[in-house]
């Protein structure tokens, strides 16, 4: 019987662990050095959040074997990549704009991430109480990025480099923990000839 081909699972597994270290090290530089130029913040981001929303929709038709971490992906990719051209292209306001748009992004990825948890609980994986965790942290992150509680720029840019580092753990926690690549894993559909018997009357 012919196996479905594990390469875009890999790929997607791959660019997952990939994007969600590069959040890690953006979070970790926006905290470490709060005085970066708005503008190359918000390129930065915005290629971002496309790269990573491509990347998810690829998670999602790869259609690996618990289906948990990417099931949301088809709508948060494109999202994510909405998001990200906005970024790019929008100069009046491209502070504002920034903070409300990742705020956005972040706070609902944490809640599919707790539907994620509770899936994961169900199918046995004992890292799920880890993943519902982070997924709160996350969110309740990104709901800080969206009402900015303070109005300083370098306090402003060390919350979003909080929550970019929260957004990039969560992600890794997610995908390392879920996504399991089967080599001789067998199409969903399965194709099959059939044979009318009649009997003689």
């Amino acid at each position: 019987m012919k196996t479905r081909s594990v390469i875009p699972m890999r790929i997607a597994k791959t660019g997952y662990i990939i994007m969600s270290l590069v959040f890690c090290m953006a979070g970790i530089l926006f905290i470490s050095r709060p005085e970066l130029s708005v503008r190359l913040l918000g390129r930065a981001l915005g290629v971002a959040m496309i790269l990573f929303g491509c990347i998810r929709l690829v998670g999602y038709f790869s259609r690996d074997l618990f289906r948990l971490a990417f099931q949301y992906d088809l709508e948060f990719g494109i999202l994510l990549i909405a998001l990200g051209v906005t970024v790019l292209v929008k100069s009046e306001n491209v502070m504002n704009f920034i903070f409300i748009a990742m705020g956005i992004a972040i706070l609902a990825d944490g809640l599919f991430k707790i539907q994620i948890a509770m899936d994961a609980r169900r199918f046995g994986i004992g890292t799920w109480w880890l993943i519902l965790c982070l997924a709160v942290l996350t969110g309740f992150v990104g709901l800080l990025v969206v009402f900015r509680p303070a109005e300083s720029a370098r306090l402003l840019t060390v919350l979003l480099g909080i929550s970019l580092l929260a957004e990039g753990i969560l992600n890794l926690c997610v995908v390392v923990s879920t996504v399991k690549i089967i080599k001789n894993q067998q199409p969903d559909i399965i194709d099959g000839s059939y044979c009318e018997i009649r009997q003689a009357m």
